[in-house]
């Protein structure tokens, strides 16, 4: 059980990386042309989109990154309690 708690650790811990990694690149690349930023969107559209649809749109910003990042934190804190 151990080494699954910490596999689904590093897991979301990657995800979270990705979606920083993706809302930085998309000031500099926003249509997402470059391999790397197909790649990041790639891994965490399946995260972000669902977040996207339930959250009202706003003007220009897009706040499912942040969202998407607060419940990646919150299940990695559930997780650390579950080992405990």
């Amino acid at each position: 059980m151990g080494y699954l708690i910490v596999f689904l650790d590093t897991l979301l811990w990657v995800l979270s990386i990705a979606i920083i990694g993706r809302s930085l690149i998309s000031w500099f690349d926003p249509a997402g042309r470059t391999t790397i930023a197909r790649i990041l969107i790639e891994i965490t559209e399946p995260i972000v989109r669902p977040i996207r649809q339930i959250m009202p749109q706003t003007a220009m910003m897009d706040f499912s990154p942040l969202v998407a990042l607060l419940l990646i934190f919150l299940l990695q804190t559930i997780l650390k309690n579950v080992v405990r």
